[in-house]
């Protein structure tokens, strides 16, 4: 079973402080830090249960910041997925910049708009 380091925790924290939930934070350092892994390798790498697994990755996804594919498993089974990054963790981190700075200016316009009300 994978921990986190105290640096990969402060990663987690600054996501976190930064508004992306909690279970994507967890994720995303996880998978920065690995080359490929399964749900489960997730699951208990970042101490997450299946579902919140399963819907960070679906958020990730959505973002286009990592990539699926499925494979064997050597028992008898359903196929596995295993997921890894779709592009380097500073390339996340500046899509995520990018993306709090036009969360940021929508809300300035909104807050000036109010003051016009005022």
């Amino acid at each position: 079973m994978q921990y986190f380091t105290e640096k990969e925790e402060s990663f987690v924290d600054l996501l976190i402080g930064i508004g992306i939930p909690r279970t994507v934070s967890k994720v995303l350092v996880f998978l920065a830090n690995t080359p490929e892994a399964t749900s489960r390798d997730i699951e208990r790498g970042a101490d997450l249960r299946q579902p919140e697994v399963s819907i960070a990755l679906q958020y990730l996804k959505e973002r286009d910041w990592i990539v699926t594919r499925l494979e064997k498993t050597e028992t008898i089974g359903r196929p596995q997925n295993v997921v890894h990054l779709s592009r380097p963790i500073d390339e996340i981190a500046d899509a995520i910049r990018a993306e709090k700075e036009t969360e940021i200016k929508q809300k300035l316009t909104l807050a000036h708009k109010l003051r016009d009300y005022i």
